[in-house]
């Protein structure tokens, strides 16, 4: 990537506190500091929660693509979180652990590790990206605490004392709500009243261990054993890894409503400002399954590895993710997973070529930096730019890859060239990635790639001999297996598992 890449469009974005597109400007020259609200490790993530993270990640693939040096936190969080994001109720860590008869440190370790599987398949930029830089930094709720102590006793003269613990007072600060439009959108009513709690939309900095209870996890404080908030954990970490005030803070749209406006009430406590602690909040929209499995609470709900399990690569579901922009409601279908799914072995098509191969792994940047660009390929790029700079608008930028791939008068190595940038920003791996790799068996498959497409070449053989006794026979074969052959299909993939 060359240095004066980020010359190109201003990058503007959506910034939920003001409900407005702003011209992006970093606090520090040349850098930039985004928080990203991570997952409650208590349950496997499901489809909907993984949208928050792809949208994350192009956000940082931007960014990146803009030349400035990015330092991306996500949280995890392992504890403080209720069974009600209005903070009522059970910690979520506890109750899994409990009705699991597991450890809960056992329980977080295990679903950490399943995101960030997921994190890996999805191809979002992390720490497990062997022998590449890290471009998200992992914050684990637990190693903060004594540090969630220290900043809950520098907010004190904001809080105070219940039997259930220490509670901020909302009223002590600047426009509470101003993030959800609280006055308008109704945001208190899903607040549970709590005894003698002084308005509704208080919150808990500080959990008190009830008396002749016990919980796994749990630390002394100023105000009892117990265990901290979740909207403090944020706060903390956020402000000890980037600093007040940082760039981003992005999240679902759902924590725009009660965790991030308490999380700007406790920034603003600590940092004796009206300011909410991050110059943009940025938040992406639900995915909506219609027939009720994308909720954890009905039992078997929408994963990747279910995706996956069924045969569908977990790329398709990042392009369907890209199909649609991060601040509009996204529907999931099977239907539409499998039209994504063949969309991008179109996509696929354009690159899986010889003269591609041969750039790719021969020593980027020296190409990228040594080589000039023809008129078309730097004109693709622009349009990529453009496209990503009006604030992340994924569905244009996918038009303009495909229409660069139907462009047959690119040049190889302009072509690998400008195939790299889309890579770089959208994060599909069109370059990397071969036709083989988007085969995924189904779990239930008995049959391997191999035993397929040597049956299907021997078809083929026995077609061009017009031996079609034998072809029909080898079709008939592979169907009782699953595999459909698909003669004159237009992907030329020549076979799939039903």
């Amino acid at each position: 990537m060359s240095d004066d890449q980020h010359s190109g469009a201003p990058l503007r974005l959506f910034n939920s506190l003001t409900r407005r597109l702003e011209t992006f400007a970093p606090i520090h020259e040349g850098e930039v500091r985004v928080y990203s609200c991570g997952p409650t490790v208590y349950n496997y993530p499901h489809i909907g929660n993984m949208r928050a993270y792809v949208f994350a990640d192009v956000l940082g693939r931007t960014l990146s693509w803009k030349g400035y040096k990015l330092t991306h936190v996500i949280n995890i969080t392992d504890v403080g979180h209720l069974t009600d994001d209005a903070d009522a109720g059970e910690d979520k860590l506890e109750q899994a652990a409990a009705e699991q008869k597991r450890s809960i440190w056992d329980i977080a370790r295990h679903y950490t590790e399943a995101y960030w599987a997921d994190v890996k398949a999805l191809n979002i930029r992390g720490p497990m990206r062997a022998g590449k830089p890290e471009a998200a930094h992992w914050s684990i709720a637990t190693d903060y605490v004594p540090r969630m102590i220290e900043f809950a006793q520098g907010i004190a003269a904001h809080c105070y004392e219940l039997p259930g613990g220490l509670y901020f007072d909302t009223s002590t600060v600047a426009d509470y709500g101003r993030l959800a439009r609280a006055s308008t959108d109704e945001g208190e009513g899903r607040i549970d009243p709590v005894e003698g709690k002084r308005h509704a939309a208080d919150f808990a900095i500080w959990r008190r261990t009830p008396p002749g209870e016990s919980r796994q996890m749990e630390w002394d404080s100023p105000w009892g054993r117990g265990a901290p908030g979740w909207h403090l954990e944020c706060s903390v970490m956020s402000g000890e890894l980037l600093g007040f005030p940082f760039d981003i803070h992005t999240g679902g749209i759902d924590h725009r409503e009660i965790h991030h406006p308490n999380e700007i009430a406790q920034n603003q406590a600590f940092c004796h400002s009206d300011a909410s602690g991050a110059n943009i909040w940025m938040h992406n929209n639900f995915l909506v399954e219609r027939s009720g499995k994308m909720s954890k609470s009905a039992g078997e709900f929408l994963r990747l590895q279910l995706l996956i399990d069924k045969g569908y690569h977990p790329l398709a579901y990042r392009l369907m993710c890209l199909q649609a922009h991060y601040r509009s409601e996204l529907e999931f279908s099977w239907e539409g997973l499998g039209a994504a799914l063949t969309r991008l072995k179109r996509m696929v098509m354009g690159t899986d070529r010889d003269d591609l191969r041969s750039f790719t792994g021969a020593g980027r940047t020296a190409e990228w930096d040594h080589t000039e660009g023809t008129a078309a390929g730097d004109d693709a790029i622009a349009r990529l730019d453009d496209a990503i700079s009006d604030d992340l608008n994924t569905p244009k930028a996918l038009t303009v890859l495909e229409e660069t791939l139907a462009n047959k008068t690119i040049e190889p190595f302009d072509r690998w060239r400008v195939l790299s940038a889309f890579d770089d920003v959208l994060g599909l791996n069109l370059i990397e990635n071969r036709r083989g790799d988007f085969r995924v068996r189904p779990i239930d498959s008995s049959v391997t790639d191999e035993e397929v497409s040597a049956a299907v070449e021997r078809r083929k053989e026995a077609r061009a001999a017009k031996d079609f006794i034998t072809s029909d026979a080898i079709r008939d074969e592979l169907a009782s297996k699953g595999v459909e052959v698909m003669d004159g299909d237009p992907l030329g993939w020549d076979w799939k598992l039903s």
